[in-house]
């Protein structure tokens, strides 16, 4: 399967709702409760400093990331990445190519640092990819995560420097 990583335009961004509120009802992976509508969607994809969007040869939307700031200031060199696969579309290696799409456009918007705050333990997949391309974990946070089913489990931090 031949994906391209790409900028997002304006008319993904029904696609990217579709796969952003499929990751945010799963509930096990992003903090976020509200699924995204067309206005609340289009308000968020565009405040990010970039979004990245998988793209297959038919021109399906296979996966996403948001890339922005994790902070101000003084930190304002760290960004942070949220990603969305479509789970139909995972393990086809799809979150590796959006990871490292982020890496890069995480260096050209000027940022020296990406910092995942929440990664929840559970999810072994990211983690052993955030191993592979070399993030470092930064601990456990016990129960920093509310799952969907209102159990609290815990999280790990990553960041990689570049």
């Amino acid at each position: 399967m031949t994906v391209t990583i790409r900028k997002y335009t304006p008319e993904d961004i029904p696609q990217m709702i579709r796969i952003w509120n499929e990751v945010v009802e799963d509930g096990v992976a992003f903090p976020q409760i509200e699924c995204l509508d067309v206005e609340s969607g289009t308000q968020f994809f565009g405040a990010q400093s970039h979004c990245g969007v998988a793209e297959s040869e038919s021109g399906e939307l296979l996966g996403l990331y948001i890339l922005h700031p994790n902070n101000v200031g003084r930190c304002g060199h760290i960004c942070n990445a949220s990603y969305a696969v479509a789970s139909t579309s995972r393990g086809n290696h799809i979150g590796e190519a959006l990871v490292r799409d982020s890496i890069e456009q995480g260096k050209a918007h000027g940022f020296r640092i990406l910092q995942f705050n929440a990664v929840v333990r559970s999810n072994t997949a990211a983690r052993r990819l955030y191993k592979k391309l070399g993030f470092t974990p930064l601990g456990v946070i016990p129960n920093g995560f509310l799952s969907k089913n209102s159990e609290y489990v815990d999280i790990v931090p990553y960041y990689i420097e570049f």
